[in-house]
């Protein structure tokens, strides 16, 4: 029996859209759970939001965060509701496109 393909929202497609356009930070969580480490990292580095830190978990996982000005959290809450976040209100993917190019982009690994 065919599967029936899942439906994508519109609404989370465009919070996907703009967190692309928003720094990211790559770290690893080792001990620590992966939200702690990704505290700790903020902490350590005096991170400004908004921001994304993707912490990996293991070789086959990783968890997505996004720092705002009212703290952290989860990445796909944020897609899907990008609209309640200030910061992230004055970020218009359109405009940061170009020709099918992405204009800004800004990542850091450690």
């Amino acid at each position: 029996m065919a599967r029936k393909r899942k439906r994508k929202s519109r609404r989370r497609q465009e919070g996907r859209k703009i967190l692309e356009l928003v720094p990211q930070y790559h770290i690893e969580s080792g001990e620590d759970k992966p939200v702690t480490a990704a505290r700790n990292y903020i902490a350590s580095l005096a991170i400004v939001p908004p921001a994304l830190l993707v912490v990996k978990r293991n070789e086959h996982t990783t968890d997505r965060y996004f720092w705002a000005e009212k703290g952290l959290f989860g990445a796909q809450y944020v897609e899907e509701n990008h609209f309640l976040f200030p910061s992230l209100q004055s970020i218009d993917p359109q405009q940061e496109w170009d020709n099918g190019k992405k204009v800004v982009a800004t990542v850091a690994t450690i």
